[in-house]
C-alpha cells in the first residue's frame, strides 16, 4: 500500500489555525470531511476525540497520527496538517507537534490498518522526512516528499 493511494489531497491543511489538540482534531476532521463527502465531520471527530481518550497518538519527535476507525467507510483516508507554531498534543516525549497525519480507516479493516499506521510511523522515523514536511512550502511538496518516501519501501 502506498500513502499516496490514500491521502486525499484536498484534505491536507498546510498551516493549521489551531492551537489546541481539541482544535486540531475538529480542523482536521472538517478538512476530510470537506474533501469526501461521504464522511460526516461531527462523527469522524467523535472517532477521533475517542481515539485520543485512551492514549494520545502524539509519538513524538514532532509528530501526531491521530486515527480512528469510521463505520460505513470503505476505503483507507488519509490526510496531513501541518503547524508551523506546534501544539501540546501530549505527545509521548512532551514536546509540542508541529505535523500529523490523520489515517481513517473502515470499522471492520483488520490488519489493513495496522500495516497502514506501520508505514506511516516508519515514514515519520526519518528525520529528512520530517525536515521536509517542515519546509514543503506548497501541497506538491508536501505530496512530493510523500511520494518519494513510498518508493524506498
Amino acid at each position: 500500500m502506498k500513502i499516496m493511494d490514500i491521502l486525499l489531497r484536498d484534505a491536507v491543511v498546510l498551516n493549521l489555525a489551531s492551537d489546541a489538540k481539541e482544535d486540531v482534531l475538529a480542523e482536521m476532521a472538517g478538512a476530510v470531511a470537506g474533501a469526501e463527502s461521504s464522511i460526516d465531520g461531527d462523527v469522524l471527530l467523535k472517532v477521533l476525540q475517542d481515539r485520543e481518550a485512551l492514549q494520545s497518538t502524539g509519538i513524538g519527535e514532532g509528530v501526531a497520527i491521530p486515527h480512528g476507525k469510521l463505520p460505513g467507510l470503505h476505503r483507507l483516508i488519509a490526510s496531513f496538517a501541518r503547524s508551523r507554531s506546534g501544539v501540546d498534543f501530549a505527545s509521548i516525549d512532551g514536546q509540542p507537534t508541529h505535523l500529523f497525519f490523520l489515517l481513517v480507516v473502515p470499522e471492520h479493516s483488520g490488519g489493513q490498518h495496522l500495516k497502514a499506521l506501520a508505514r506511516i510511523s516508519r515514514f515519520f522515523r526519518d528525520a529528512a522526512f520530517r525536515i521536509r514536511l517542515h519546509e514543503a512550502e506548497t501541497l506538491d511538496d508536501v505530496c512530493r516528499a510523500i511520494e518519494e518516501e513510498d518508493a524506498k519501501f
